[in-house]
């Protein structure tokens, strides 16, 4: 793992969680971190979890740099911003930039909040 999805990943438990880790399928804090990974056993549901999951970042195989980037541009772009132009300024191909703006337009609408908290953390 690079350092800066690292980076990011703490950055995205500091904005969901606090630094605490939280199911996300039964809300409990009550859980052990693997060792080898970025992810999390759930001590009460007995399910494993990152930080990821229940986000527009969910299954992706993107970078978080790279959607952290892409949520800045897509959101304070003044015109708008095509799926080409988003492709080209972050380095993913056209159908991935699509996907991208897709689920940033999504999550501005379903998860504000975490929408909100990304845009803060970027202007630090």
């Amino acid at each position: 793992m690079s350092r800066n999805q690292e980076y990011y990943l703490n950055l995205v438990e500091q904005i969901r969680w606090g630094g605490k880790p939280r199911c996300p399928y039964c809300d409990s804090v009550n859980a052990t971190a693997y060792k080898s990974e970025r992810r999390y056993h759930c001590n009460e549901c007995f399910t494993s979890y990152s930080v990821t999951v229940g986000t527009l970042f969910h299954k992706t195989h993107v970078e978080l740099q790279t959607w952290f980037l892409a949520i800045n541009l897509v959101l304070n772009s003044q015109e708008g911003i095509s799926a080409r132009q988003l492709a080209k300024k972050t380095g993913v191909n056209k159908n991935t930039a699509c996907y991208i703006v897709e689920r940033i337009r999504k999550a501005t609408k379903e998860d504000q909040e975490l929408i909100r908290m990304i845009i803060k953390s970027q202007t630090r």
